[in-house]
């Protein structure tokens, strides 16, 4: 489980196919020292599990399903990416619960820069706007973002200066694709509703481990 804080923009030093998998070394002087093997990393929002761990590099494998539904496998020698590690019972919980699941990969259409701010327009499949709503959440990269406009197959964000810096979000350019996970939240009501529940209740978030 993530918060969709980042914690740290890595560098791929190599990009290795084997088989259908890619084989990834990322350089992170910041988080290399407190991973070990077997630890989970998110890049780009994507979990991935460490399987070397060296002074200033790890290297995770990433396996077909996930080059299929994430951006991981456009990820190249020099490509810079988000890294996150899981949060801990004693971690301030400063963005949302993203579990690392990525749903699908969007498309940034628009960037519009503005006073303070910086408003990306993202396209996605249109199958998945009913996880979307106005100042509701959205991991985009791995980042924990405030939808500002939804529209049907689209919808923005708007970055502050202080992310924009701090994440890879500021390389990106019109065109480019994202990984996007929804907020399981509202996986969570949808299956209540869809069950004929139609209260969420205090013991739905309770056995669900949100209470």
């Amino acid at each position: 489980m993530f918060t969709g804080i980042i914690q740290d923009i890595g560098k791929v030093e190599s990009a290795v196919k084997r088989g259908g998998n890619l084989v990834l070394s990322i350089h992170s002087d910041k988080l290399s020292p407190e991973l070990q093997v077997g630890s989970s990393v998110a890049i780009n929002g994507a979990c991935q599990t460490v399987t070397e761990v060296h002074k200033n590099s790890f290297v995770v494998e990433s396996i077909s399903e996930t080059l299929e539904k994430t951006n991981l496998g456009d990820l190249k020698t020099g490509s810079k990416v988000n890294l996150e590690l899981p949060l801990t019972p004693q971690s301030l919980l400063d963005g949302h619960l993203v579990q690392g699941h990525v749903d699908c990969i969007g498309k940034i259409s628009k960037i519009t820069p503005l006073s303070g701010s910086t408003v990306f327009a993202i396209e996605y499949p249109v199958e998945f706007e009913k996880y979307l709503i106005i100042k509701g959440s959205v991991a985009v990269d791995g980042i924990s973002l405030t939808v500002t406009n939804t529209a049907s197959g689209t919808f923005e964000i708007a970055i502050i200066p202080h992310t924009l810096k701090n994440t890879i979000l500021a390389d990106k350019k019109v065109g480019d694709v994202v990984n996007l996970e929804f907020d399981m939240m509202a996986r969570y009501i949808e299956k209540q509703i869809s069950s004929g529940k139609k209260e969420l209740t205090i013991d739905f978030l309770k056995e669900h481990g949100f209470w």
